[in-house]
């Protein structure tokens, strides 16, 4: 079960977001919560074959995780869950430092979070950032 510490672990702990699954339309949830998460100072890399060498976030978007050359601290998953599997074992083959895997609101898969959290990576499953930064992070003393 994930607790309001691991949250607040994972969001103080990572600089440079992976975000699979990234929308050029900012109607949705991909777009607005990468954008939040620019403007709360992370590094946010957006991930989709679609739209790969386009501008989102100030970055140029990747065709799949393994284009991107530098580390990533966490990976946002905006996809369905029958597609977690592949995403997992992809930035656990291309992260070996990688600290979390984030699954958005919606979504779980148990075998793949289990087999990430064997590497000893942290999982949260069927949260937002954007809802959980400010109820952690942004709390008034």
């Amino acid at each position: 079960m994930t607790t309001d510490t691991d949250i607040k672990q994972a969001l103080e702990g990572s600089r440079v977001i992976a975000l699979v699954g990234a929308s050029l339309k900012e109607d949705r949830a991909s777009n607005y919560v990468g954008r939040y998460l620019v403007d709360k100072g992370y590094r946010v890399i957006p991930v989709n074959p679609g739209h790969a060498g386009k501008p989102l976030f100030g970055e140029e978007i990747r065709a799949s995780l393994s284009d991107i050359d530098v580390p990533v601290d966490m990976i946002d998953i905006f996809r369905r869950a029958d597609a977690v599997p592949a995403i997992v074992d992809e930035a656990l083959d291309t992260f070996p430092e990688l600290q979390t895997i984030w699954m958005q609101l919606g979504i779980t898969h148990e075998e793949a979070a289990e087999k990430a959290r064997a590497r000893g990576v942290r999982v949260i499953e069927d949260r937002c950032p954007k809802i959980e930064y400010p109820r952690l992070i942004d709390q008034v003393a």
